[in-house]
């Protein structure tokens, strides 16, 4: 694994991101984005990355700017967009010829999926828990922009993820879409544990590996 740090180029000015870049076989780059309450070294996010490295995958894992500066609260949506653009110009640059695959945990893959609407270029995305809206809103959905995304689309959820009941509408939601489906983690919750099955939070992240790989190997 290799860190660095890369520019952003925001609203307010330029910034640095801290960074890793894993060098994988050839298969394609994931880039992979952390959740609201976490930066890109929790556990989950670097058994997730070890293990796409072990599939043959390049990876990159960033932080937004808001961890950078020592804050636990997101930051307004068109910074994290500017992140996952220079993200992904940045992945571009070290793999020109490699597919690009972005993905995310809950706010990572929202916000990538934001900027693909907006027109950022990449394979495919990768949702790993989708907060379609917060737990007991489901009047606040966060899904307009979905079915733009032209692009396939792949959710992993967990079946007692409290962002997304009713799951009868996030099935409205995914079926919305123009090339979307899921994966369910049968009992899992919004960070895939399942209760009574305890397992440490990298073995989790590692697990779901093998079904974006599945997913990225099809092409969808």
């Amino acid at each position: 694994m290799n860190p660095f740090r890369f520019d952003v180029t925001l609203p307010t000015g330029a910034v640095e991101v801290s960074a890793v870049w894993g060098e994988g076989t050839g298969r394609g780059t994931v880039l992979i984005a952390h959740g609201a309450g976490t930066g890109m070294d929790h556990p989950f996010l670097t058994g997730y990355a070890s293990a796409l490295g072990e599939l043959g995958f390049s990876t990159l894992r960033f932080n937004f700017p808001y961890v950078e500066l020592g804050r636990r609260m997101p930051g307004p949506a068109a910074h994290a967009i500017a992140t996952w653009n220079a993200a992904v110009a940045c992945a571009r640059d070290r793999g020109p010829q490699e597919s690009l695959w972005a993905t995310g945990k809950s706010y990572g893959g929202r916000m990538a999926s934001m900027a693909v609407a907006e027109g950022l270029a990449v394979d495919g995305l990768v949702y790993l828990g989708y907060p379609l809206h917060a737990p007991g809103k489901p009047e606040k959905p966060r899904a307009e922009h979905l079915p733009a995304i032209s692009v396939p689309q792949l959710f992993i959820e967990g079946t007692n993820d409290p962002f997304i009941q009713p799951l009868t509408q996030f099935e409205e939601v995914v079926e919305s879409c123009q090339d979307a489906r899921v994966v369910w983690i049968d009992g899992g919750g919004h960070t895939f544990e399942v209760k009574g099955r305890k397992r440490p939070a990298s073995d989790i992240g590692a697990s779901l590996a093998p079904l974006v790989a599945d997913f990225a190997g099809s092409g969808r």
